[in-house]
């Protein structure tokens, strides 16, 4: 590994940056152990670091894994009380939770509260909620009246029903029907956790939850569609769990998860024609204009790129500039070379 490419990656170290998850692991040479690079451990010297593109070679340099950081496993994935507490919410999601409820789980409540907001952005008690108010949804589209559906989800005040369920859904339970709602996943990958959002029938979101303009992404998706994002699952979250892992863990690619496609005509070519790039291979820009006919649109093909809502299915990490130069990629350039060298040696 030449200087440059260990100075670049003793910085992304530094800064703790996400977007080089998965791309290099750090030995200590001071304390035997190594780290990930989003590691929050008080950082050492440059001349005492030794850089590693993946955890088996650190582990046969004779380092120790991290425990602050747990290089061996997956970044921000799931803690075993969050899972023992989504496993809880999901065995009785009408429940609602009270202190308690933890104290009987062996689980301390500002705990609980510290790790979801950590991984969910919410707190334990909003996850429990947002679930109560899914399934609330789901019984008043089913013409299961708003005063069952009200009892039926623990609620013994229609105004406290009726706030909790404007706050989450953002529209009051008698609107409920017209409400479109989207179930969010998040999914664990070597590079960093990705989210998904998905209806009943199509996905709709796919992305690293640290790309610029995520939240953005987001809340321009929920206006448009005037939609309620909650956790959850549907068949297509399921699909695309399963795809993403086999995708990172043996190099399968293989997405026949069905998705909604949003954007103008041409947009929506270039989408198309991205996802027939073979994997292992790239093309450049201008290639990809010329292959939709559009030979002089390249800027508009790159802002295409940039408006693909699929990381990963919708390969727009395939495309590089002319020169060879990697070019950019919403989620990070280090994640970009790793996808496209993980393919290569698929």
């Amino acid at each position: 590994m030449n200087q440059m490419l260990q100075k670049e990656y003793y910085n992304a170290f530094l800064q703790r940056n996400s977007q080089y998850e998965g791309t290099f692991f750090v030995g200590v040479k001071t304390t035997g152990i190594f780290c990930r690079p989003t590691c929050p451990a008080k950082k050492p010297k440059f001349e005492n670091c030794e850089f590693f593109l993946d955890a088996k070679s650190a582990l046969y340099a004779s380092y120790r894994p991290c425990k602050k950081c747990n290089p061996l496993f997956p970044p921000n994935s799931e803690s075993d009380l969050v899972q023992k507490l989504v496993k809880a919410v999901e065995k009785n999601p009408e429940k609602r939770w009270k202190t308690v409820d933890f104290a009987k789980l062996s689980i301390h409540e500002k705990t609980a509260r510290r790790q979801f907001q950590k991984r969910f952005g919410m707190t334990f008690i909003e996850y429990a909620r947002a679930r109560r108010m899914g399934i609330a949804m789901k019984q008043i589209r089913s013409n299961i009246s708003i005063i069952d559906t009200q009892l039926s989800t623990g609620f013994e005040s229609s105004s406290g029903f009726r706030d909790a369920f404007s706050h989450v859904m953002g529209k009051p339970p008698s609107s409920a029907k017209d409400t479109t709602v989207l179930k969010a996943v998040w999914i664990d990958t070597p590079l960093g956790p990705m989210i998904s959002l998905a209806d009943e029938k199509l996905l709709y979101l796919l992305e690293f939850v640290d790309r610029r303009g995520l939240e953005k992404e987001i809340e321009n998706l929920r206006f448009k569609l005037q939609a309620a994002i909650i956790p959850g699952s549907t068949p297509p979250l399921v699909s695309i769990e399963k795809e993403v892992k086999a995708y990172f863990q043996n190099g399968a690619y293989q997405f026949t998860t069905p998705i909604k496609y949003f954007g103008s005509p041409f947009q929506q070519t270039v989408w198309k024609k991205l996802q027939e790039i073979p994997p292992g291979k790239t093309i450049s820009y201008a290639q990809l204009a010329a292959f939709i006919g559009k030979p002089t649109a390249c800027r508009a093909v790159a802002n295409a790129n940039g408006k693909n809502q699929f990381a990963i299915m919708i390969p727009c990490h395939r495309v590089i500039n002319t020169s060879g130069q990697i070019g950019g990629y919403g989620g990070g350039i280090p994640r970009k070379k790793w996808l496209i060298e993980h393919e290569a040696n698929r």
